[in-house]
Parts: structure tokens; sequence; C-alpha cells
């Protein structure tokens, strides 16, 4: 039973704080939530790279791997967050 806090659920409560974008890759379209603060550090990266929000996420979608594409953007994410500036 999914706990509640004051009528909403812990799982609306984290739906309601992604952010979802869609992109284009390998001519499909995909969408992808994250938390905004996930987004806000991805934007710095892709300015970071002179690179558009885009152009990051499918360079990352090209070397991710088996991995989900969320997960990578988050871990992405971390590493630009903690390289020193």
């Amino acid at each position: 039973m999914m706990a509640r806090l004051s009528g909403v659920s812990a799982l609306e409560l984290r739906t309601r704080m992604l952010k979802k974008r869609s992109f284009t890759i390998a001519r499909h379209r995909t969408s992808v939530a994250l938390e905004p603060e996930f987004w806000a550090v991805l934007e710095q990266e892709a300015r970071r790279r002179k690179l558009s929000l885009a152009a990051l996420v499918m360079a990352i979608d090209a070397a991710r791997g088996g991995n989900p594409l969320a997960s990578a953007l988050r871990l992405c994410a971390l590493a630009a967050a903690r390289r020193p500036s």
C-alpha cells in the first residue's frame, strides 16, 4: 500500500515533480522525465560543451549501452555536478 501525505500518494508527488522533455533520437521520438534539477545541470553541461540539449542527449544515448536513457542522463548530470569548476 502506497503511503499518503495530505491525501496525495507518494507516487503522485513524485510524478508531479518530474519534468518531461521530448527528443528525436535516431529518427524516433522519445520522452524522458527527470527532476528539474537534473535538467538544469544537463542544460549547463550542454552549454559547457557548446551543444544543444538535444545534441547532448543524443551523445549520451549513443554511449549508454543497455542502460535506460533516464538513468544515463542522471549519471551524466551527477558527473557534471561533481566536476570542479
